[in-house]
């Protein structure tokens, strides 16, 4: 339980940090929240809690493909904000983008063999 609790903080932490520093610096903001953080921190949990590089080697190639079809809504949401879109509701489109585009991918990859 505590090591749930430890690991639970250390990724609020992270999230806490970037938003902090978006504040002050979007830029700097950004280029932390796109650094792979969670995904090293997650192999780094799978790790010591399997120690299954068979485990970490796939989480890590299903996080390359689940990558990509994240990417436009960090395009998305900004044009639609510039062009008057309120926040809450560019958000939510881009979410919704998002699990349009995750659910696209689902589908490429078991036509094309790939293992996700």
């Amino acid at each position: 339980m505590l090591y749930s609790v430890i690991k639970a903080a250390i990724s609020g932490l992270l999230v806490a940090a970037v938003s902090e520093v978006a504040k002050r610096n979007p830029g700097l903001g950004g280029l932390i929240a796109s650094l792979p953080l969670v995904s090293v921190l997650g192999i780094i949990w799978l790790w010591r809690d399997h120690q299954a590089p068979e485990r970490i080697a796939a989480h890590a190639q299903a996080t390359f493909w689940f990558v990509l079809p994240s990417l436009p809504m960090f395009l998305a949401i900004p044009a639609m904000i510039q062009r008057g879109v309120s926040v809450p509701v560019a958000l939510a489109a881009g979410c919704g983008l998002t699990i349009c585009l995750y659910l696209a991918m689902l589908w490429a990859a078991q036509r094309l063999g790939i293992q996700i």
